[in-house]
């Protein structure tokens, strides 16, 4: 008999073999440090502390010499695997290394995103295993919204304004049956479909996905700007995290 997801806990897929172009960096960006710690570390952490978190599988890049000297390579609830040349055959090894009856569903989230909140993951699972519906975490769109195109000068210029009702920013943990997932990523690559994300995988399958509306510190560090609000907001979260706490303590 199948154990149902809530019974054993959840398995995260990490594709984490980027070099991370944008960052101007001598390593790949998920070995940057904040407050003396990598990204990755900072990452990690951050979902090991989720009580219905059991393993992260690491999918690195196959000459990665970082991991090995990092506090990471000690952990026992980690697996590591080789990446791919992209994100998504990183995702695929990953999700080839789990389990499916043990681990029926997956979340995979990006490396560079240690600043998911715990009660976030919390309303993602929740929603999706009671709607029995893969999805994903997502901030809907604030800005106004331009369609660009590029003129004959090289220059960009705007096309028209889209409306951006109903547009959201595809974030990340996403989750969905992990079988289902690996199972349409296969079927999309087979075909030479772009894919972007898991949602994108599952959407091309003609399954649907739910938008779990996610808070904004949620970022993904992409530019070297980006270390700086993200040590602010992990600097934030630790104080909120130990007034929560100590208040706790009082009672």
């Amino acid at each position: 008999m199948v154990q149902k997801p809530h019974e054993h806990g959840f398995v995260v897929v990490v594709p984490a073999a980027g070099v991370g172009k944008r960052m101007q960096a001598n390593c790949p960006k998920q070995y940057l440090t904040i407050h003396g710690k990598p990204i990755l570390a900072h990452t990690v952490d951050r979902l090991l502390s989720h009580p219905k978190i059991e393993k992260v599988i690491l999918s690195l890049g196959k000459n990665d010499q970082y991991f090995a000297e990092s506090n990471l390579a000690e952990y026992s609830n980690i697996i590591r695997v080789d990446g791919g040349k992209e994100r998504v055959d990183s995702v695929l090894n990953g999700l080839r290394a789990i389990d499916a009856d043990k681990y029926p569903w997956v979340l995979v989230h990006d490396a560079a995103r240690p600043c998911v909140q715990l009660s976030d993951i919390d309303k993602l699972i929740s929603k999706c295993l009671a709607l029995d519906s893969g999805g994903l975490l997502a901030s809907p769109v604030r800005d106004t919204m331009k369609r660009g195109e590029v003129t004959k000068e090289s220059v960009n210029s705007v096309c028209h304004t889209v409306q951006r009702e109903q547009l959201w920013h595809a974030l990340t943990p996403q989750l969905y049956k992990t079988q289902q997932l690996l199972d349409s990523i296969e079927s999309a690559l087979a075909k030479h479909i772009e894919i972007t994300d898991e949602s994108s995988a599952i959407e091309q399958a003609g399954l649907s996905s739910l938008l779990v509306s996610s808070s904004h510190e949620n970022i993904k560090i992409t530019h070297p700007d980006d270390l700086a609000l993200a040590a602010f907001i992990l600097t934030k979260q630790g104080a909120q995290q130990l007034n929560t706490k100590q208040c706790k303590e009082l009672q």
